[in-house]
């Protein structure tokens, strides 16, 4: 199974902010979204940055709720993980875990064309376990 694959199923849609919004703004928009991470964005790159709860709750542990007012850019990961659309599930399983990562932007020809998360590398390999039960159950039933 491949990213694109994934994304057929979950689509496109990724939520994305700018580096000089609050941090305030960014946590209120992954409540409102029900999501871990935030794609940041500018005119000059479509992937500046990752924004995560993650981020949020390391820098509120170390110096307390004035990070709220600070800008996305100073709390946001700098060196971003991606992948495209032909990387497979087993490689985003690999880079996740290497990387200690959660949410993987895709590119594909240097824009931004979605992001999967650990949940829904999880899903897809469920599901494609689940397929597999299916066919060997069937083989053997058929004998």
């Amino acid at each position: 199974m491949l990213v694109a694959n994934i994304l057929e199923v979950k689509g496109r849609d990724v939520a994305t902010i700018s580096g000089e919004r609050s941090v305030a703004d960014a946590v209120a928009m992954l409540r409102e979204r029900g999501i871990g991470a935030l794609v940041v964005t500018s005119s000059a790159s479509p992937v500046e940055g990752m924004f995560s709860e993650r981020d949020v709750v390391r820098a509120l542990a170390s110096n307390g709720e004035h990070v709220l007012e600070l800008k996305v850019a100073s709390l946001m990961s700098h060196d971003v993980t991606t992948c495209r659309e032909d990387t497979s599930v087993t490689e985003l399983m690999g880079l996740m875990t290497s990387h200690r990562i959660r949410h993987i932007p895709v590119l594909v020809e240097g824009q931004l064309r979605g992001l999967i998360s650990i949940g829904d590398v999880v899903k897809a390999r469920l599901d494609e376990l689940e397929h597999e039960k299916k066919e060997l159950l069937d083989y053997v039933s058929a004998r």
